[in-house]
């Protein structure tokens, strides 16, 4: 079973070799927070998470912040919540068989009504 971290609206999977204080530093910055914000919130110095942020860059073979984001969601290590969050709605949707929760465009009523009053017209002509 995989172990996930979550921090904001971002989550990690620590099945990936990063080390589980290396992911959280990943997923702070990946939410915007700085070496500074990172440190008061877990207790430590802000020289020690760059230090963790510098280890999970060099793993990931990339040399700056944006790269190190951008290579962990390439991967699949991080992913925003929403993705997950919409995946699930998605996959709910369309196992639901409720009508009432059928999503409908809103001239779609009409246009099925158009058609078959067309049908209707035309074999009235015919007959």
């Amino acid at each position: 079973m995989k172990k996930t971290i979550c921090f904001g609206s971002w989550q990690g999977c620590l099945d990936n070799g990063l080390a589980e204080r290396e992911l959280s530093c990943l997923l702070a910055v990946a939410a915007g927070h700085t070496d500074k914000e990172i440190a008061q919130r877990d207790g430590l110095s802000p020289r020690s998470i760059k230090g963790r942020i510098e280890a999970a860059m060099h793993k990931l073979g990339v040399h700056k912040r944006p790269a190190l984001v951008a290579e962990a969601m390439r991967r699949g290590l991080i992913s925003p919540m929403i993705i997950t969050l919409c995946a699930v709605l998605i996959g709910q949707s369309a196992t639901n068989d409720n009508s009432f929760n059928r999503i409908r465009r809103p001239g779609e009523r009409r246009i099925e009504n158009r058609v078959a009053m067309r049908c209707v017209d035309a074999f009235q002509v015919a007959s």
